[in-house]
């Protein structure tokens, strides 16, 4: 009789311990799916952030990691702002070009959503000329005026200039770069500006470049973060995300992230 009290109490100390495994493991399961949404509602958050600063949608002036490009090297007319880390890199290569007789300048810097809309739209109804012609009555097809405008300008919620990382240095017209003193200051960024981390991501268009806008020898981008941003925009970003702009209706006929947004200078990717 003993034995089979025994085995009755050994057996029940048995299927007591196997509850007990099973409800521990059903605890830690649960402790596991807790975390892994609680992580995935961050990444989702996080991501909606990115999404946000990629766009351009936010204000320059109000993030603590922007701030003001001093005015001996403004050459906008008006207050603009850098990324803090861009701007220290710019202004240390600036002093550097002062060495050799070369002064640096910047005429753009960062430019949020709303005032890339504003250079497109104007572009766009004819209020800014493009090569000396409104293009509401020059070029009435809008597939076509679209394309026309993207040959220098950016789309609204594609630029580069919103992540602040980006500058245009001294003018932002092609023929300043063909006088004397344009080809010397080409010539000094070309030869040391990537040892300040600015690289030049718009080169002349060709079999190494087949798509994107026109070569722009102003248009210099601080590759420490830059590079960080065109990765996280090529993940992030969809057509869907680009519009509130005139003509956005044409987006989705364009490839405008593999062609432009990533349609650089493969050097700077």
């Amino acid at each position: 009789m003993l034995p089979l009290v025994l085995l009755l109490v050994v057996g029940a100390i048995m299927a007591y311990s196997s509850v007990s495994a099973t409800q521990q493991r059903n605890k830690e399961m649960e402790a596991e799916r807790i975390q892994a949404a609680e992580l995935a509602q961050e990444k989702a958050k996080e991501d909606a952030e990115k999404r946000v600063y990629l766009l351009g949608e936010f204000d320059p002036s109000a993030r603590e990691d922007f701030a003001p490009v001093p005015t001996e090297y403004n050459f906008s007319g008006y207050k603009i702002y850098l990324r803090k880390e861009a701007l220290y890199a710019f202004l240390e290569m600036a002093e550097a070009a002062k060495k050799d007789k070369i002064e640096l300048a910047i005429v753009s810097a960062a430019r949020n959503f709303d005032y890339q809309k504003d250079i497109w739209n104007k572009k766009w109804g004819g209020a800014t000329l493009v090569d000396g012609k409104n293009l509401s009555k020059s070029i009435p097809d809008g597939q076509e005026r679209f394309l026309k405008i993207l040959e220098y300008s950016a789309v609204p919620g594609t630029s580069r200039h919103h992540w602040g990382t980006d500058i245009d240095v001294n003018m932002t017209v092609p023929y300043y770069f063909e006088t004397e003193k344009g080809k010397q200051i080409y010539a000094w960024l070309v030869e040391n500006a990537f040892g300040f981390g600015f690289c030049q991501v718009y080169t002349l268009k060709g079999s190494l470049r087949p798509t994107g806008y026109n070569e722009e020898k102003w248009h210099w981008s601080y590759l420490p973060l830059a590079k960080t941003f065109t990765k996280d925009y090529k993940d992030l970003i969809t057509a869907a995300d680009i519009a509130g702009f005139d003509g956005d209706e044409y987006v989705p006929s364009l490839n405008l992230i593999n062609d432009y947004v990533l349609g650089i200078n493969s050097e700077c990717l």
